[in-house]
């Protein structure tokens, strides 16, 4: 097998991206998350700033986005008056995510990585997710904060999250288990056992 790519989408606290770290250090690849906006701003010269500030949310209101017209879906030219435009900018990490993914091994979290290749037949993607109390004890332990301030993070994150999905992929639903190969409960296996199925997976489709 040539190279290959996985994706993880993960609810947040469900302990995705330790499981996606882990994963890769086992398979001696790269597991990017916040390089892609710097690899996208390296690709269009446009400040990081600007990709942070869309990183798997929508700018302003969610009504008016859903009131636009169908996103383009190419990368426009820096004299298009949309060049910074949220959905350019997607546009740009999605042409980046595909690169990759033509060329190197690597994994990527959320990104909506697992619409953006779905053509692709070298790419295994995969959905993390835990009950509430998990994630809550995950993200008080994690950051700090207190047990409601948690929720509170739980709900807008996973939310944000849903609605720029929803949006970039026509309407899909992010936890829609279709989309993915495999969607595991960290909380009833354990995250390095989490880390095992998908590493046995992976080496299975692509026979490693």
């Amino acid at each position: 097998m040539g190279n290959y790519a996985i994706t993880i989408a993960r609810g947040f606290g469900s302990g995705g991206k330790e499981i996606g770290t882990k994963l890769a250090q086992r398979l001696g690849i790269p597991c990017y998350e916040h390089q892609i906006l710097k690899l996208a701003s390296e690709e269009s010269g446009l400040n990081e700033a600007l990709f942070g500030r869309v990183d798997e949310k929508l700018s302003g209101s969610h009504l008016s986005k859903m009131l636009q017209k169908i996103p383009f879906t190419s990368v426009v030219s820096p004299q298009d008056k949309r060049f910074e435009s949220d959905i350019n900018l997607f546009n740009i990490q999605a042409e980046i995510i595909r690169k990759l993914a033509a060329t190197t091994s690597f994994i990527v979290l959320g990104k909506c990585a697992d619409h953006v290749l779905k053509d692709c037949d070298n790419v295994v993607s995969f959905y993390v997710e835990a009950p509430r109390s998990a994630c809550v004890k995950s993200i008080m332990n994690k950051m700090g904060v207190s047990e409601a301030q948690a929720h509170k993070l739980i709900s807008k994150t996973d939310k944000y999250r849903a609605d720029y999905y929803k949006y970039y992929t026509g309407g899909n639903y992010w936890t829609n288990p279709v989309n993915y190969d495999m969607t595991l409960n960290s909380d009833r296996i354990g995250r390095n056992e989490c880390v095992d199925l998908v590493e046995h997976y992976v080496r299975t489709k692509f026979k490693l």
